[in-house]
């Protein structure tokens, strides 16, 4: 679906999604990483499950939400990737991020 450009700035560095060991590049907004990772999405809705995935990439429809480093509920497009990440796709409704 989607793919890094070849002259992104950054160093590589690895993150972890749901286990899955990730490449990426240092800076470059958590979402953008999901919208290239299958299965493309962030979080599932509360009610009906419903797959959703980084939209706005502004922080403004939330539809990103994902586990950081065991924070629920953050945006995945206001977060900056760095070596080591530990992200997790968010199933339903969590407790807001403080």
């Amino acid at each position: 679906m989607f793919r890094t450009l070849p002259d992104l700035p950054g160093a590589a560095v690895r993150i972890l999604i749901d286990g899955a060991d990730v490449a990426a590049r240092e800076g470059e907004p958590l979402a953008a990483v999901l919208l290239r990772t299958a299965p493309f999405t962030a979080r599932t809705t509360p009610v009906t499950g419903a797959p959703r995935g980084p939209y706005c990439l502004i922080g403004a429809c939330f539809d990103c939400l994902v586990v950081v480093d065991g924070v629920p509920s953050r945006r995945a497009c206001m977060v900056p990737v760095r070596a080591g990440l530990r992200v997790e796709r968010q199933h339903g409704r969590r407790e807001a991020a403080p």
